[in-house]
């Protein structure tokens, strides 16, 4: 790599930490109820969703406070009869999928994100539906996520499976500073 590559993977970087600041204080100027209300049309809308009315097997994720909830969605996608596999960090840099049987199966991972207790899941290719958390998203479908990669790692396995990028409305840009490493959903919501 060059000075010149150099330059410009430290200019991203720092473009991208800034944004993950000024989403941060966004957050933060969020009330809990403001929040709630915000994950309830959130969730509406993909219990809609043609996408994922006709998927068979659904890639979720276990939100944090300050994300779009998905317990309740995960409750009822699983009550429909879909089958649900939600991501385990396993590593600094890596993550598997487990299948989602019930909240008893679940327990506090990396992060204090609930985890699934069962075996991994490896049938990438079966998974129709992937819904992916991000700090924000343009309309190009171009994600910033927390800064650790894994969903950027992960995702190009399920090379058949079709990903909305969820984010709360004031999360979303018109730009999001992307690399060619960076993954890049089909749809944000």
């Amino acid at each position: 790599m060059n000075d010149i590559d150099n330059t410009t993977d430290t200019r991203l970087s720092e473009k991208k930490k800034a944004l993950r600041r000024e989403i941060r204080s966004r957050k933060q100027a969020m009330t809990a109820e403001e929040l709630a209300a915000m994950s309830a049309v959130i969730t509406k809308k993909l219990l809609q969703h043609p996408r994922i009315t006709q998927a068979a097997t659904i890639m979720l994720y276990c939100s944090l406070p300050d994300e779009p909830d998905t317990h309740s969605l995960i409750k009822k996608l699983s009550e429909k009869g879909k089958r649900i596999v939600l991501p385990v960090v396993t590593g600094p840099e890596t993550m598997e999928l487990r299948e989602y049987s019930s909240t008893a199966d679940m327990r506090k991972g990396a992060f204090g994100i609930l985890e699934p207790t069962g075996t991994p899941f490896t049938g990438y290719d079966s998974i129709d539906t992937a819904i992916v958390p991000g700090m924000s998203f343009d309309d190009s479908g171009h994600r910033l996520g927390r800064g650790k990669g894994y969903y950027d790692r992960f995702l190009p396995k399920m090379k058949k499976a079709y990903t909305i990028g969820v984010c709360f409305d004031f999360q979303k840009e018109k730009a999001v500073p992307a690399g060619e490493l960076d993954f890049t959903v089909d749809e944000v919501l």
